[in-house]
């Protein structure tokens, strides 16, 4: 089996299914999944910017030119401070793949690129060791345990934090 082909780009009206399964599907992305959430945000917001604002976007991650998922950042910071939040969802499918991991380094090189951000963070669960694999490979650093930092499933859970700065090294292989 060889290296699979990943790339990100924008949203297109077609991958606007998958993003309404994701607010829609128990299970569907793993630990974040919070509930029901409304099936016609995701094409109310790609009709406002194609979900590529200013403050908060998402792009698809493809693998092999099939959607395999999404990406998204947020603009974090205190005072004059700015930094991006990063998340990944991705289809069961495509898991355990390799996908996760590129496209993270990947988004993390678009943003470094096309931002002045100095930083970018993510988190994960304690019990997500795949994506504290991913994150790791993708060039992030864990920093620590935010303690019962969401609500999720009936309870408060804790939050591991990685963050990549734009000094640290490139990850290898991308």
């Amino acid at each position: 089996m060889g290296t699979l082909e990943v790339r990100l780009r924008p949203v297109a009206e077609g991958d606007l299914a998958m993003l309404r399964r994701f607010v829609t599907e128990p299970g569907l992305i793993g630990l974040d999944w919070a509930g029901f959430r409304d099936a016609q945000a995701p094409a109310r917001r790609f009709a406002v910017d194609g979900y590529l604002g200013v403050d908060d976007s998402r792009v698809i991650v493809e693998a092999d030119g099939t959607a395999a998922g999404m990406m998204s950042w947020s603009v974090r910071g205190f005072g004059v401070s700015r930094f991006w939040e990063i998340g990944i969802a991705l289809l069961p499918d495509w898991r355990g793949r390799g996908v996760g991991w590129r496209a993270q380094a990947m988004l993390c090189d678009y943003l470094f690129t096309h931002t002045p951000v100095e930083r970018i963070q993510a988190f994960t669960h304690p019990e997500n060791i795949a994506e504290q694999k991913s994150l790791e490979k993708a060039g992030f650093r864990l920093e620590g345990v935010l303690r019962a930092v969401e609500f999720l499933r009936g309870q408060w859970r804790d939050g591991w934090m990685y963050s990549r700065l734009r000094s640290d090294p490139y990850p290898p292989n991308v």
